[in-house]
């Protein structure tokens, strides 16, 4: 099953971000992912893997994702078949 890992900066307390970003996708993906890992870290990071491929990182991509990109970028690798619902239909 896929691991999902939110490294996020413990001097920035970006721990509640991090921890929502986790409950979205596990309650997105509950039976798809094996785990959602929180790993503290410094200096600024937010980054978010998935088996140990990047799908974020704040300072590359210009901040947090939008929890639909975040959603989507998942779904495309663990489930490219699955229907997001009324996240797919943004515009």
């Amino acid at each position: 099953m896929p691991r999902i890992a939110i490294e996020y900066c413990t001097q920035c307390r970006w721990l509640l971000r991090a921890s929502w970003m986790a409950q979205e996708l596990l309650t997105t993906f509950a039976t798809d992912l094996g785990e959602v890992a929180l790993v503290p870290g410094q200096g600024g990071i937010f980054r978010i893997t998935l088996d140990g491929e990047q799908l974020w990182e704040r300072k590359a991509d210009g901040g947090f994702p939008d929890i639909a990109v975040l959603k989507q970028r998942v779904r495309d690798r663990i489930a490219p078949d699955r229907d997001l619902g009324h996240v797919d239909r943004r515009d």
